[in-house]
């Protein structure tokens, strides 16, 4: 059976209400996220919580020593939790990521957080090239609302369009529901 960890992308105040860049739908994405949080704990699951730190005070969100760049407190690391930093959008990028994950016998991802088009694609497909089997739990994750040219794409449609290619060749995309926690408190 593989060793699976839980990596929780950037759920960071500035994705909430209130914050810099708030997200639709990011409240019930963190909760989802607590759950899969809670049943790692109780299975003594490594959990791994990434923040994103921009690299500008003039950056539009995550600035760093902000409140916004703060991981959110439906998530808050407990001791022993590992938080690490990045300021790319591929959490391997820049970070012990992959090294922490290899030396801990880890070959499995279950993938939350946010934003599903930026982050969290980008270390799910990144985690599948190198290797590393790989679940996203959508409903666990949040989209931004994207404008190019003259066309709006709501956040619904967007978190669609990047968990259905990730669906097709990268990962395992599933709801809470049909996580283990789920299973056992219906």
């Amino acid at each position: 059976m593989p060793r699976t960890a839980l990596i929780l992308i950037d759920i960071q105040n500035d994705y909430f209400d209130g914050g810099l860049m708030p997200l639709d739908g990011m409240d019930l994405a963190a909760a989802n996220a607590a759950l899969l949080l809670d049943d790692a704990r109780a299975r003594a699951i490594p959990a791994i919580h990434i923040r994103h730190t921009a690299g500008s005070q003039n950056a539009p969100f995550f600035r760093a020593g902000t409140v916004g760049s703060e991981i959110h407190s439906s998530v808050r690391p407990k001791p022993g939790e590992r938080v690490m930093e990045k300021a790319r959008p591929n959490a391997f990028v820049g970070t012990d990521l992959e090294a922490l994950l290899r030396t801990a016998g880890v070959t499995a991802l279950t993938l939350c957080g946010a934003m599903s088009q930026m982050c969290v694609d980008a270390t799910a497909r990144a985690a599948a090239d190198l290797g590393f089997g790989v679940t996203v739990v959508e409903d666990a994750c949040a989209a931004a609302e994207v404008h190019f040219n003259d066309v709006t794409v709501p956040a619904s449609k967007v978190h669609a369009a990047i968990m259905g290619p990730l669906a097709a060749s990268y990962a395992t995309v599933v709801r809470t529901q049909d996580m283990p926690l789920a299973r056992k408190a219906a």
